[in-house]
């Protein structure tokens, strides 16, 4: 019975994305932003509770990620899907408007492939390699709801939100070394970068409110490719 403890949080975070992704195509976001914080908030409790009870097993693993795939894939892809349905095109696209708002779901298909290299990778114990798709959900669901009715009253939206697309999908399963919020110590020395970010995450979401969250997601990338930069000029001296 204990065993399966793990697994059935794991099932609610499945059904968690699926209730969102039946959400966004009925244009509710924010709902579906709720049921993807749900899910993750699920997606969280899975892992604990199998190192709490030392029950994890390869099939709990698997499972795991068929449900990211749904909670942070599919779902955001949806909402993306239904936004770019409703906006207003430029003359130069209205040909491609039915066509267009299907590249949403290259966000389910990178982060199925983001999942699967991070189930083969052994280096991300203590951070990751690409952003993680909790975070590109986040930074997609939040976005939506935050800004969508703004999005809706510009022609040029289309134009921002397909290379948006592209630029998650490319760092999804980008070679580029991002820190996790795990720490060894309650320390200053060797967190440094973890306390920047905390502690400027605080004024992005009491000024910016629910866009706010988007706005951490992106500060979040550039200050991992400063880390990284950093890193690598350092090494080279």
């Amino acid at each position: 019975m204990v065993r399966n403890i793990p697994n059935s949080i794991t099932c609610c975070n499945l059904i968690s994305g699926c209730i969102a992704t039946m959400y966004a195509f009925g244009c509710d976001q924010k709902m579906a932003l709720l049921f993807i914080v749900i899910g993750a908030t699920f997606d969280f409790f899975d892992g604990m509770s199998a190192r709490l009870l030392g029950v994890s097993s390869p099939i709990g693993k698997e499972l795991d990620s068929l449900a990211d795939v749904i909670t942070f894939g599919m779902a955001p892809a949806t909402m993306v899907f239904t936004l770019l349905s409703g906006l207003n095109y430029p003359a130069t696209l209205a040909p491609l408007r039915p066509i267009l708002p299907y590249t949403a779901f290259l966000i389910a298909a990178f982060s199925a492939l983001r999942l699967a290299k991070f189930n083969l990778d052994e280096r991300q114990a203590m951070g990751f390699i690409g952003l993680p798709t909790p975070a590109n959900a986040l930074f997609w669901s939040s976005a939506i709801v935050g800004i969508g009715a703004i999005l809706a009253h510009h022609e040029w939206a289309p134009i921002a939100v397909l290379p948006m697309i592209l630029l998650s999908c490319f760092l999804l399963i980008a070679e580029l070394p991002m820190f996790a919020l795990k720490f060894k110590h309650t320390g200053w020395r060797g967190n440094e970068v973890k306390f920047i970010f905390i502690l400027t995450c605080v004024p992005l979401l009491v000024f910016l409110g629910l866009p706010g969250f988007a706005a951490v997601i992106a500060w979040y990338v550039v200050l991992s490719m400063i880390v990284w930069i950093g890193k690598n000029n350092k090494e080279r001296k």
